[in-house]
């Protein structure tokens, strides 16, 4: 049986940012599962018997070799993709993530052709299809923080 397809999966999805307005994506490369090309904020499977801070720590650890200072859930989405022909369902428990810039390195360069900075006004193109309703989430749940 395999998550998301048989079953719905559950993936724990990040955003990383340095505490000065930037945020850091990786560019997906053609040996990912899907969405090759594509910018994506960076997430990780839930596996048996990992809690979802352990398995958020870990992710970060082995896509940027660096570890998370602060975290802040944001939320969850619900993903419906298609992957091979077939139907996919995904809850992304999603999370904005401080962590030092000067120590981020691309721990996957298998997976990811690039890694960069950005700021939220000039995003690179194209993104990973779920991207722009993560980063909805993200800025109403600082425009909440805010009132």
């Amino acid at each position: 049986m395999k998550k998301g397809i048989d079953y719905i999966g559950i993936t724990i999805v990040f955003l990383c940012h340095d505490g000065k307005g930037n945020v850091l994506l990786n560019k997906r490369s053609k040996n990912c599962r899907d969405e090759h090309g594509r910018w994506d904020p960076g997430g990780g499977s839930l596996e048996f018997g990992e809690s979802v801070i352990d398995t958020l720590k870990k992710e970060i650890k082995e896509e940027y070799c660096t570890d998370v200072l602060c975290q802040e859930f944001i939320g969850y989405l619900d993903i419906h993709r298609e992957q091979e022909g077939k139907q996919t369902h995904w809850i992304g428990l999603c999370f904005k993530v401080l962590v030092d810039k000067e120590k981020v390195k691309n721990g996957e360069p298998h997976k990811f052709e690039e890694i960069g900075w950005f700021r939220l006004d000039g995003l690179p193109t194209p993104l990973h299809s779920h991207f722009p309703k993560f980063l909805e989430m993200i800025r109403e749940h600082e425009r909440k923080k805010g009132e």
